[in-house]
C-alpha cells in the first residue's frame, strides 16, 4: 500500500529513530499525551514516560509497511507489518492512531504491536 507522503513521514521517522536506537527522537513522533501499548508491558503515557520507556530499545534495521490506513480532519490510522533487516517475513504487527492540529504534522497518539509467534 502507498501511503500518503505526509503518513508515509510517520513510518520512516519511526524507522529511522528505532535504527539510532534514539528515544528521544522516537518520543517527539508521539502527542504529547500519546500511548506505547507494548505486548507483555505496561501501558506507557506521556512523551517523557515514552522516552524512558524507549531508552534501550531499538538499534536494529527496523522495516514498516502499511496495510491499511485512513485520515479524516485531524485524526488517522496506520494499521501495518514490521521486519527486520532482510528477514523474508513479517515478524509482527502494529496499528499507529494518529492526530494532528489543524495544518500541523501527524503525531502519534497509541502504537500497539505484538508479534507473530503463537501463544506459548
Amino acid at each position: 500500500m502507498t501511503l500518503a507522503p505526509d503518513l508515509d513521514r510517520v513510518l520512516r521517522d519511526y524507522e529511522a529513530a528505532w535504527r539510532r536506537g534514539d528515544a528521544a527522537a522516537l518520543a517527539a513522533l508521539f502527542a504529547e499525551d500519546g500511548f506505547v501499548l507494548q505486548g507483555g508491558r505496561a501501558p506507557v503515557r506521556g512523551r517523557t514516560a515514552i522516552q524512558s520507556a524507549y531508552t534501550g530499545q531499538g538499534g536494529a534495521p527496523l522495516r514498516l509497511r502499511a496495510l491499511a490506513a485512513s485520515v479524516a480532519d485531524t485524526v488517522g490510522f496506520i494499521i501495518g507489518a514490521y521486519r527486520y533487516g532482510d528477514a523474508s517475513t513479517d515478524q509482527g504487527k502494529f496499528t499507529l492512531t494518529l492526530r494532528r492540529r489543524a495544518g500541523g504534522p501527524w503525531l502519534i497518539f497509541s502504537d500497539m504491536d505484538n508479534g507473530n509467534r503463537p501463544p506459548s
